[in-house]
């Protein structure tokens, strides 16, 4: 497939720090035209802790991890996908429909503004993972999932195809529990993600998505037999996550960055 030009061109970035943009719960922008519509729906969060140091070189140039007492986190998020739709058309019921587990970082670029880095997202649909490889320079993996639910326990599975390393596995069953009234500020730090940075063609690509608050739910962790964090350069998880968190899902809109904003006061 041809590599189409990105709907979003990359925009450079300034040099100096800045002062990290507030972790909010809602977002931080106002919600423009869209480029993608989609939702993510049945979510399971899990995150281990990770020295900054270690996660540092896996960035895209331009940005730096983001870290919350210090620490930066890895994630290994599964959810189902559904109906993604482009340019404001309807979203595409089976080919825009499909699980997905993606591996992901924290960062924060030159203007501040917070997101997250994916460095694997395994989805069972081969048309999106060649449209998303080739036209947004995302790593996405075709692989073979399942979610299935039965009352307040899930279960997702996955076993990677192409392009590798192929037979990279997840199995992961949590059972959900009762909703979060107010999220601590390490939830708000892991989930309220207002933005995606990704390497296209070596220069920084920020994309900005607007989503209602997130219904947040406790969730016990009942197993977990994984490789792709491993699969996706990072070390080992040691021990079992700090944070295991469930959400029945949200609508979501990807659309062209905001003005960063001026404040570019050097971080003290």
């Amino acid at each position: 497939m041809p590599h189409t030009p990105p709907a979003v061109p990359p925009e450079p970035v300034p040099p100096g720090p800045v002062r990290p943009e507030p972790v909010t719960a809602d977002p931080p922008h106002r919600a423009g035209r869209p480029l993608l519509t989609q939702s993510w729906l049945d979510l399971t969060f899990l995150h281990w802790p990770a020295d900054p140091a270690d996660i540092a070189p896996l960035l895209p140039a331009g940005t730096e991890p983001d870290t919350l007492d210090g620490l930066t986190y890895v994630g290994l998020v599964a959810f189902r996908m559904h109906r993604i739709g482009w340019l404001g058309l309807p979203g595409i019921p089976y080919l825009g429909s499909f699980p997905e587990t993606n591996v992901r970082l924290y960062s924060v670029d030159a203007h501040g503004r917070r997101g997250v880095v994916f460095r694997s997202l395994d989805a069972s649909r081969l048309f999106p993972v060649a449209v998303a490889r080739s036209v947004f320079r995302l790593p996405y993996l075709w692989s073979r999932m399942t979610i299935h639910h039965e009352g307040p326990t899930l279960t997702y599975t996955s076993t990677r195809r192409l392009p590798g390393p192929r037979g990279a596995h997840s199995m992961i069953t949590v059972r959900t529990g009762e909703p979060i009234a107010e999220p601590s500020p390490l939830e708000h730090f892991l989930t309220a993600r207002w933005g995606m940075h990704s390497d296209f063609f070596g220069r920084l690509l920020y994309l900005p998505n607007t989503h209602p608050r997130w219904r947040l739910h406790r969730a016990e962790l009942l197993a977990c037999d994984e490789d792709l964090v491993t699969a996706a350069g990072l070390p080992a998880p040691a021990g079992p996550p700090v944070s295991v968190l469930y959400s029945p899902g949200v609508p979501v809109r990807f659309t062209r960055p905001p003005r960063p904003r001026a404040d570019t006061s050097p971080t003290t």
